[in-house]
C-alpha cells in the first residue's frame, strides 16, 4: 500500500478530511492532470487525500471471490471505526450533485473526522465492505474504467463543495 502522488492537503484541524480511496493501478497520464486539478481545488474547502491501494501481488492467481476478500482486508485496515464510508458501486443509490453536497454537509455538521469515498477493485468489493459502508452510491448505471471514475469523483466532490458555498461552478 502507498499514498499516491495525489496527496494534496491544506491542514486545517477544524475541517473534516475527505479521503478518496481507490483499489488498482496508479493513474495514467491521460487522467492524472485532471484528477490533480480537481483535487487541488477541493483543498480550498476541505483537506483531501487520495490513496491508491494496489491490488495484492498475487492477484492474477486468485479467484474473483478470493481477490475481493484480500482487497477487503486491505481496505478494512485503512478504515477507522468512526469514519463515514461512501462506497461507489453501480448498484448503489443515485445522487445528483446537490444531493452529494447535502451528504458532505451532513457529515461536516455531524463533525465527522473523515469522509471516505471508496472505489473498489476490478470485480467490486467483498460483502464485508458493503456491510461496513454507510452509503453505497452509484455514479451511473454505466460501468466506467476505474481511472475515469477517479476523475469523475474528484470533479463531483469539487462541484459539491462549490454548491455548498453557493459559487458559480454548478449550473442547474
Amino acid at each position: 500500500m502507498f499514498v499516491s502522488e495525489l496527496h494534496v492537503t491544506k491542514i486545517n484541524k477544524k475541517h473534516m478530511k475527505i479521503m478518496l480511496y481507490s483499489v488498482g493501478k496508479p493513474n495514467e497520464s491521460y487522467v492524472h492532470e485532471g484528477i490533480m486539478d480537481f483535487t487541488s481545488r477541493i483543498t480550498k474547502y476541505f483537506p483531501v487525500i487520495w490513496q491508491i491501494l494496489p491490488s495484492p501481488k498475487n492477484a492474477a492467481s486468485l479467484s474473483e471471490s478470493a481477490l475481493k476478500k484480500a482487497e477487503g482486508l486491505m481496505i478494512m485496515q485503512q478504515i477507522q471505526q468512526d469514519d463515514y464510508l461512501v462506497l461507489l458501486d453501480e448498484r448503489g443509490i443515485s445522487l445528483n450533485s446537490p444531493g452529494l453536497a447535502q451528504l458532505i454537509q451532513q457529515r461536516a455538521n455531524e463533525s465527522s473526522k473523515r469522509l471516505i469515498f471508496l472505489i473498489g477493485g476490478a470485480y467490486g468489493v467483498d460483502d464485508s465492505i458493503i456491510k461496513r459502508a454507510n452509503t453505497v452510491w452509484s455514479l451511473s448505471k454505466l460501468v466506467f474504467p476505474h481511472m475515469l471514475v477517479r476523475l469523475i469523483l474528484a470533479e463531483q466532490v469539487y462541484r459539491a463543495c462549490t454548491i455548498l458555498r453557493n459559487e458559480k461552478y454548478h449550473h442547474i
